[in-house]
């Protein structure tokens, strides 16, 4: 018998279980649906998928909730850590808690995880060598290429990810993008949007934006979903192991609305956040159009791009990627 670190993890977290050689097996696939043979099931190994989640976002318990229960929703189980970039003093959370519950790049950088996440940041209009963390930022994102099978990046992670890793500038924006979009899939058989609408909304909010031209003609990239008014929304590395949302699909119902009334209290003159209040009223509840594909969303990236790319020997992690179990596009 092989040795359990010999073993990678087989297809689909809840996978179409068939008779071997069945030979509705080869339509499936072409349809890049995922399915296991009868005898591939019985030698299938699980673990726990280790995922980091760094954030960066001030008001860190917020954030903290609003991602745990998008990767709560998913029979896997994930074991997560929390990271900060730095020790500096946070205004919106408490000192017990950041020393309690998060660590610091020293003391994980030794590990491997199966995923990561790093959040957005309200950095937009800033450029990135006046960020104080940027050092430390770019220090980051170099060790997860090789300590992390599949990294997620959110809104400002995503900005930070481009011009680090790819050299892709940001474009601050006259006016803020605020609000809830419709978008399309440009890639309807990528893993990462299975089950989602041919048109599915999602919140973005944000000052600055990634070029859809810049990353079209990077041939490390592919643009899985966009919107006519926010852009590029949904970029992937081919091979999955980086994942770029530029919105918020995490967002909970209230999140445009406290940003809104922040920024009318700070004095900015904010517009109301588009598609979010009935007939664009702010005395109004919310109407929330994005949580069902935002959970999916999550979901997706667990499965497809974290727990079918990542070995079962956490030792592996980052460093070889069996090629049975790379995405087919």
């Amino acid at each position: 018998m092989p040795a359990l670190a010999d073993y990678y993890f087989e297809k689909s977290h809840m996978p179409l279980r068939i008779p071997d050689d069945l030979p509705a097996t080869d339509v499936l696939q072409r349809e890049n649906i995922f399915c296991i043979s009868g005898s591939d099931a019985e030698t299938q190994d699980i673990r726990p998928l280790r995922i980091l989640l760094l954030n960066l976002m001030p008001k860190k318990i917020e954030t903290e909730i609003h991602l745990l229960r998008m990767l709560a929703n998913s029979p896997l189980q994930v074991d997560v850590e929390l990271m900060r970039i730095n020790d500096k003093p946070s205004k919106n959370t408490p000192i017990e808690h950041l020393a309690t519950f998060y660590k610091s790049f020293d003391e994980i950088k030794n590990n491997r995880y199966d995923g990561m996440i790093i959040t957005g940041a309200p950095l937009g209009q800033k450029q990135f060598d006046e960020v104080s963390f940027w050092p430390a930022m770019q220090n980051i994102m170099d060790w997860s290429i090789d300590h992390v099978t599949s990294t997620m990046f959110l809104c400002w992670g995503v900005q930070a990810a481009m011009y680090h890793l790819y050299g892709i500038k940001k474009r601050i924006l006259a006016k803020k993008i605020s609000g809830v979009y419709p978008h399309f899939l440009n890639k309807p058989l990528a893993p990462i949007v299975r089950g989602f609408d041919d048109v599915f909304n999602a919140p973005h909010s944000r000052y600055a934006e990634i070029s859809t031209e810049d990353m079209s003609a990077c041939d490390e990239l592919e643009i899985i979903s966009t919107s006519d008014i926010a852009g590029a929304y949904i970029v992937a590395r081919k091979d999955g192991r980086q994942l770029f949302v530029t919105g918020h699909s995490e967002y909970e119902p209230l999140c445009l609305k406290q940003e809104y009334e922040r920024d009318i209290e700070a004095g900015l003159k904010p517009q109301i956040p588009e598609n979010y209040f009935p007939e664009n009223d702010p005395t109004r509840h919310p109407l929330v159009t994005w949580k069902s594909h935002g959970n999916l969303l999550f979901s997706n990236w667990l499965n497809y791009y974290v727990y079918q790319l990542t070995p079962f020997d956490t030792n592996k992690v980052g460093l070889e990627l069996d090629v049975r179990h790379r995405l087919n596009r």
